[in-house]
């Protein structure tokens, strides 16, 4: 990894051109080529990079055609390349592709259909192209409803890459500073269970927006990824959410859910906050939106955008266009068809016994926790201080990708193996990975 990384980002798998000694010549052409086009701030997974040629379902293939079992990609949930939303965009971009400033019927379909799946009190839906986007909407409208600047997110969060969203999110490391209104909090693991945990942290989040209050700074909004990916990934025990809410409101804030990476089924609950028996104020929504295409939105609220919708037009040249619109309503159709939310479930339920089986023989694996087909696997040099297994997991990731399994990590420490395979992925091969990450365990003495 370049020394110029920052801190605290998960880039402990990352491939380092200094390093490099057995690429293939083809594929040492091409990261020149891209080093001289993309410039230096890309980076590229693994120490040996992938080069992939094409997706199907939980499986990616190289240009040599070699096989790999996806753990990671949460982008084509349903799975690579799904076949029912590759024809919904291709018929609608061979029909019409504009914006939301003309008369269309197929985004108000799919609003209707979208909105269908949150409680009634999310009446508004709207429409952006990125994750990023959708969470920058959210906090201009917070803003505008509450009037206030102050936001509070946790240690290690990741909201986007906007400038506004780039200073709240911790993740992306010391060379990205913090807003001044922006306040952290723990991730839930700091709390280590409990039954005072979610007050313990519900208070924490109290205090952060009555420091920021006392320096003047009124609050905005609690942001939190409902099930804290970028933090470790911290499910348990279901429901705390619903105090930090209560705590965020009590202080005059909004609390907004990020489902970018949490929603659309991953949980086993087509969202996130579902678990924690909530109702947040604005959800935002991205990345398994379109199953690889372009789309995110929020849904909000309706008497939270009266004071924006007031004042300010709201206009995105490709958000709700009608093949993202197409492509989002396939999405959605076949969450239902499939049944994929009910499988996320059943074998993210059998991987997490899997895991939880292999810890009783390696005790590097420290925990294994998780909902649905989000997981998180922390690795340890010690189980009771719990000191972060930074560098094996590293081997691991890497040991994995030599297996031609794709994973990555997360947390403070990048030693969370961060699972979170699409969503059609089957027991066998659930048994793939878990036995590969076995024989990587055993062959390392660990």
């Amino acid at each position: 990894m370049p020394d110029t990384a920052p801190k605290g980002m998960a880039m402990i798998n990352a491939f380092d051109p200094r390093k490099a000694t057995d690429l293939a010549p083809r594929e040492q052409a091409m990261i020149e080529r891209r080093q001289r086009l993309l410039g230096p701030a890309y980076r590229l997974f693994y120490e040996k990079p992938v080069h992939l040629v094409r997706g199907e379902g939980a499986w990616l293939f190289d240009a040599e055609g070699n096989r790999y079992l996806d753990c990671y990609n949460n982008v084509a949930s349903l799975g690579h390349a799904h076949p029912r939303v590759v024809e919904a965009i291709a018929r609608q971009a061979a029909q019409l592709n504009t914006h939301t400033r003309y008369l269309h019927e197929t985004v108000l379909d799919y609003a209707e259909a979208l909105l269908a799946t949150f409680p009634a009190s999310l009446g508004h839906v709207m429409f952006t192209c990125t994750g990023s986007e959708a969470n920058d909407l959210a906090l201009r409208i917070a803003r505008a409803h509450t009037g206030g600047e102050g936001i509070v997110v946790t240690s290690l969060a990741y909201h986007g890459v906007t400038s506004t969203l780039a200073e709240l999110s911790p993740s992306l490391g010391e060379g990205v500073p913090l807003g001044r209104h922006v306040a952290t909090v723990p991730p839930p693991d700091a709390y280590r269970g409990g039954p005072d945990m979610p007050a313990r942290f519900a208070a924490d989040i109290a205090a952060a927006f009555a420091d920021l209050a006392r320096h003047g700074i009124r609050p905005c909004a609690l942001l939190v990824d409902t099930m804290f990916t970028s933090d470790g990934v911290f499910p348990d025990p279901a429901g705390f959410l619903a105090q930090a809410a209560e705590a965020a409101r009590a202080a005059g804030a909004l609390f907004i859910a990020d489902e970018v990476q949490p929603g659309f089924g991953r949980t086993g609950q087509m969202w996130g906050f579902q678990r924690h028996g909530l109702e947040p104020d604005i959800v935002t929504m991205g990345k398994p939106m379109g199953n690889g295409h372009p789309v995110a939105g929020l849904a909000i609220r309706p008497e939270l955008l009266e004071r924006f919708g007031g004042r300010a037009r709201y206009f995105n040249t490709f958000g709700g266009n009608p093949v993202s619109a197409a492509a989002g309503r396939a999405v959605l159709e076949v969450l239902r068809d499939e049944k994929l939310p009910a499988n996320a479930a059943a074998v993210g339920a059998h991987l997490l016994a899997g895991l939880s089986e292999l810890a009783e023989r390696h005790a590097l694996i420290g925990d294994v926790r998780g909902a649905g087909l989000s997981i998180g696997a922390e690795m340890v040099r010690d189980r009771k201080t719990r000191e972060p297994a930074t560098a094996e997991t590293a081997r691991i990731v890497n040991a994995l990708r030599e297996r031609r399994i794709l994973i990555s990590a997360s947390g403070p420490g990048a030693n969370i193996l961060k699972i979170r395979p699409p969503l059609c992925l089957t027991r066998e091969q659930a048994d793939i990975f878990v036995g590969a990450l076995g024989e990587v365990l055993a062959e390392k003495g660990c």
